[in-house]
């Protein structure tokens, strides 16, 4: 069997970047590739993160700086594996570079590209919260600082009309609007899945107001609320105008009958953002509206037990089923059954949905081009061998992460380290044997 000591990562999040950090620390090559125009993960969307609160950005940052620094990762942003062929030890993989327009090196991500641009869209990377030209980056402190053209909406590249007003903004002539897609064939010795997460439908369930009532907010929302580098700049206010919300409900277990799991992080950034707002909002009422409660770990009860009737009051419902949102004069009004069974009405001006951890929904296609098997939930499969084991039903191909199915930062990066532990000591025994 011929090997190769090359690895590829698949997912530039928290884990993705830890195995790639660790697996280029013991001089292997790595092949980092991420869909996304950044790197970092859903985990640069947070201000801070449980149960410490911590600076977010501060924790992900010199990660990043790590990555693209590192001469053993070779980062390769908004790019797609479209083949993954052969065995462990010797895989032969086929990706595709999108065209970015906007070169990485001669780039110094000075904006000036950004006003002239006549384009306005809502920018899906900050929820919809805010507008962003075709020629971007996805939020302030992007890493790498280079914008991306969203050529189906540029005028010139989607829409062929005669515009190049960002081109004549660069100073450095870092733009290139003929730029074409780049197909780059590799050879990996193991693969790595750290592609992540979504969060659940929320419109699927009409009864919670989800899209149309403006008052209603998914987890994700509402952290870039909060963000020093979101759309308000941190400032928290109501959805169309700026008005700071009095009373706010955050209604636990979103989506968990649906999907028939617990997320088990969502209680958890539920507390955190009882604790936000708080300390944002200091008169705000806070209220905590759930059926379960789970908070696993030490570290977690106790960040729970100082949230508890401090920051938030908790309100018991029979049924999480059963709760509903609705107008109520200028403000919302969430029904729900108490423990006794008696229907009760709570005004608020703003609602928080805690959304359950869903499958990626590219999640299926790259299951199918790695070749590897899904569980009943639709997150890639590890093998259960009770070892922990992160490898899936393709031998040489690991999983990490959110990918494998929902989990908090501390438990992703846990899993990468192992996914990467596992690796190494392949490339180590194919190299050894080869």
């Amino acid at each position: 069997m011929s090997h190769t000591g090359n690895i590829l990562v698949i997912g530039a999040g928290i884990a993705g970047m830890k195995a790639s950090l660790m697996l280029a620390g013991a001089s292997s090559k790595v092949y980092l590739v991420e869909k996304l125009p950044i790197i970092g993960g859903k985990v640069i969307k947070n201000e801070e993160s449980f149960p410490n609160l911590e600076c977010s950005t501060c924790m992900v940052a010199p990660i990043q700086q790590d990555v693209l620094q590192n001469p053993n990762i070779e980062t390769l942003t908004y790019s797609v594996v479209e083949k993954i062929e052969g065995s462990s030890g010797d895989f032969s993989v086929v990706i595709r570079k999108r065209a970015r327009y906007i070169s990485l090196t001669d780039c110094i991500g000075c904006g000036m590209c950004y006003e002239p641009c006549p384009v306005s869209l809502r920018n899906e990377w900050e929820e919809n919260l805010i507008d962003r030209k075709a020629i971007y980056v996805p939020c302030s402190g992007s890493l790498p600082n280079v914008p991306v053209i969203d050529s189906e909406h540029c005028l010139r590249l989607g829409g062929g009309e005669d515009c190049s007003l960002c081109a004549e903004a660069c100073a450095f002539e870092a733009i290139n609007l003929d730029d074409s897609d780049e197909i780059i064939e590799i050879n990996v010795g193991a693969v790595i899945l750290a592609t992540g997460s979504a969060t659940f439908d929320l419109s699927s369930i009409p009864n919670l107001g989800y899209g149309t009532l403006p008052g209603v907010y998914a987890p994700m929302e509402f952290e870039r609320l909060f963000a020093s580098n979101g759309p308000t700049l941190g400032e928290i206010t109501l959805r169309g105008s700026d008005k700071v919300p009095e009373s706010v409900a955050v209604i636990h277990c979103v989506g968990r009958r649906e999907q028939k799991y617990c997320s088990a992080v969502c209680c958890m950034y539920s507390f955190k953002f009882a604790r936000f707002l708080k300390h944002k909002i200091p008169s705000v009422r806070v209220f905590n509206v759930y059926s379960d409660i789970c908070v696993p770990g030490k570290s977690y009860q106790s960040f729970y037990r100082s949230v508890e009737g401090v920051d938030t009051e908790m309100l018991y419902t029979s049924s999480i089923g059963n709760v509903s949102v609705s107008e109520s004069g200028s403000g919302l009004k969430v029904s729900y059954s108490d423990a006794a069974g008696s229907l009760q009405d709570l005004n608020v001006d703003m609602v928080i949905l805690a959304a359950a951890l869903v499958p990626d929904p590219g999640v299926a296609s790259l299951a199918e081009v790695a070749g590897v098997d899904l569980d009943s939930q639709g997150f890639i499969k590890a093998v259960p061998d009770g070892s922990g084991s992160m490898e899936t039903s393709r031998e040489g191909v690991f999983v990490a992460g959110t990918a494998e199915g929902p989990k908090d930062i501390q438990n992703s990066v846990v899993q990468a380290e192992s996914a990467a532990g596992q690796v190494a000591e392949i490339m180590t025994s194919g190299a050894s044997s080869s």
